[in-house]
């Protein structure tokens, strides 16, 4: 009797175990688990091939086992794992240390988790402290171990471990604290990398550089204890770090055409896994001489003329931009004034007036009268007031004079305007009113200097675009990505008019602090009341926009573009043109494999596979796609 309820107990017992096993394994994420792929991770390049590291979180490409150096796998694992290679994913002789340990102290001073436990929490499960999440990573683990085995999960764990300042992964936190590939980190920067792990915002070198010199001398002591290391190794490591500064990597800026190319970036990444990299159209010195113009111009004279912000755009002839400045400051505000602000242009538009013009059959040449003129009660003045009488259509447009500009597009037609507008690349809304004529239109800065750069090239439109090329991780090759629409107008006929007009602007009219010494051509633009300061204009090689007003839209003082604007625009080319020129603009598609037009192939082709880029033709076997 007494056995049969021992029996019956322990049948019980084992249904209420299965039970709670079955209740806390429901939700496990086992598909996710089994797939065993790494999840998607897109790495931004700059025009060169060079991680574009930006503010704010980054994770850069994953790195394979054999990519991390022996003695930082050494460090990691002396800090948190001395057992991984002898455990089966819960280490009881750990746990069982740990709390004696905890219990000698009175307090929580080792954990008993290991790496495999650790990459279960990082990946898998919520970090929630219930028995649920405990049976969870405990089965999980076991389970873990036997699918991927030992060198796949501790690989996983050093690319997404959060190692501070943003950096997922030690291949990302080897770029972000010393501007290093992950194989090129020596025994000190390895252990201090491992020794920030437990607690990465507290303890990594930007934020509390003793801190992690404090924990790279105890994971350099564990490491030589066991063995791993000799003590001379761990004193030449002692010495390699004792003076170690964080190094912030050059490509490391303003980030704002990081937030503008990434929506795109992983829309196009979308149907892969693993790493994907896009090379990006930036070119890291332009932007950096960029962010520097900007900065030195408000730091200069902002205050002085009641100017707090600035944005900056440089493209080639293509639309690839090469710089992107959206404002003072990234780290203080990281709203992008290039792409998002929308602002009256002023005389900056005028340039689809006198394009409608050209196409109306006018010349440079044609006389037009500058002198008072009434609409429906509206009668625009010019700056500065006065009138001039009758001038030259080119003399109007390097003067920017603004009766004549009116009196020049009621000829033409203000639909034919706005006609012109939409040809050269302008999306934004148009009221359909003459005084549209002066850029009483809200615009932003990427798409005008975008419709620039369609004068600039003789095709229209110029869509302005950053991504060069997409890899995938494990694809032979890359996919070429370039601009979303190919330009589908011949505008050559009307270029040298347009282009001379606006060589007029900076020889002999609004524009003259724009002056280079060299060929220039470009347009003022002020806003009423001085809300908005313009100077779009282009050499041979490249095409910059700069915008500088107040985000209130308080006037500046007097401000126009042919001023401030002007300086930086100026500024900007000097020392763009300087050295590099337009070869140093060309962007190149990632790797020496044939590329494929990855949107030009799925806009022709719906059976498009973007895995191998290639297509089912209506006979014989798939092709691969070569636009």
């Amino acid at each position: 009797m007494v056995a049969r309820s021992a029996l019956i107990g322990s049948a019980g017992f084992l249904v209420l175990l299965i039970a709670v096993f079955a209740w806390a394994l429901a939700d496990v994420p086992w598909d996710e688990i089994a797939d065993g792929s790494l999840k998607p991770v897109v790495v931004l390049e700059t025009a060169d091939g060079k991680p574009l590291v930006s503010q704010g979180p980054f994770q850069g490409s994953y790195a394979a086992r054999e990519d991390f150096p022996q003695h930082l796998i050494d460090a990691v694992l002396a800090r948190e794992d001395r057992r991984f290679y002898a455990h089966f994913g819960i280490d009881l002789r750990g746990i069982a240390r740990a709390i004696y340990a905890n219990l000698g102290a009175g307090e929580v001073v080792q954990g008993g988790s290991t790496i495999t436990q650790q990459l279960i929490k990082i990946l898998y499960l919520e970090r929630d402290r219930t028995w649920k999440r405990k049976i969870q990573e405990a089965v999980i683990a076991f389970w873990l171990e036997r699918k991927l085995g030992k060198d796949e999960i501790l690989t996983r764990y050093l690319n997404n471990i959060y190692l501070g300042a943003g950096a997922t992964g030690v291949p990302a936190a080897a770029r972000i604290y010393f501007d290093k590939d992950v194989h090129e980190l020596n025994v000190g920067e390895s252990a201090m990398l491992a020794g920030i792990i437990r607690a990465p915002s507290q303890l990594n070198p930007f934020s509390n550089p003793e801190g992690a010199r404090s924990q790279a001398e105890s994971v350099l002591e564990a490491m030589r204890k066991g063995g791993t290391i000799t003590a001379e190794q761990a004193e030449t490591a002692r010495a390699e770090f004792a003076d170690l500064q964080p190094t912030t990597p050059a490509t490391r800026s303003g980030s704002w055409f990081a937030d503008w190319v990434m929506q795109d970036a992983r829309e196009l990444a979308g149907p892969y896994r693993g790493t994907i990299e896009i090379r990006t159209t930036m070119v890291a010195r332009l932007q950096s001489i960029a962010e520097k113009v900007v900065a030195d111009a408000l730091k200069r004279e902002g205050a002085k003329v009641g100017a707090s912000q600035a944005s900056l755009v440089a493209m080639t002839p293509e639309g690839a931009v090469v710089a992107m400045v959206g404002g003072r400051d990234y780290s203080k505000n990281t709203f992008n004034r290039a792409v998002s602000a929308m602002r009256q242009p002023g005389s900056a538009f005028k340039l689809f007036v006198y394009y409608a013009a050209l196409k109306a059959g006018l010349t440079p040449f044609d006389p037009i009268d500058d002198a008072p003129i009434d609409i429906g009660g509206w009668s625009p003045e010019n700056f500065g007031g006065g009138y001039s009488g009758p001038v030259s259509i080119a003399e109007a447009f390097a003067r920017s004079l603004n009766a004549a500009t009116v009196a020049l597009a009621m000829e033409v037609g203000i639909d034919r305007v706005v006609e012109a507008a939409r040809e050269l690349g302008i999306d934004a809304e148009l009221i359909d009113t003459p005084s549209i004529a002066l850029g009483s239109s809200e615009v932003n800065l990427l798409d005008l200097t975008g419709a620039y750069a369609s004068v600039r090239a003789g095709r229209a439109p110029i869509e302005p675009w950053g991504i060069v090329s997409l890899h995938a991780e494990g694809q032979p090759q890359a996919f070429r990505v370039g601009p979303a629409k190919k330009p589908t107008t011949d505008i050559s006929q009307y270029r040298p008019d347009l282009v001379g007009l606006l060589r007029l602007v900076v020889t002999r009219g609004t524009g003259r602090e724009a002056d280079i010494g060299a060929l220039a051509a470009g347009k003022t633009g002020t806003s009423q009341n001085h809300r908005d300061a313009w100077f779009i204009g282009f050499t041979e090689p490249l095409i910059v926009g700069v915008w500088v007003g107040n985000d209130d839209e308080k006037p500046m003082k007097d401000v126009t573009g042919g001023k401030l604007p002007a300086k930086i625009w100026r500024n900007f080319m000097t020392a763009a043109l300087a050295e590099g020129g337009p070869e140093e603009a060309e962007p190149r598609v990632a790797g020496s494999a044939p590329a494929c037009n990855f949107r030009a192939c799925a806009r022709a082709y719906r059976s498009f596979r973007p895995d191998d880029c290639t297509f089912q033709p209506y006979h014989g076997p798939r092709r691969l796609c070569e636009k």
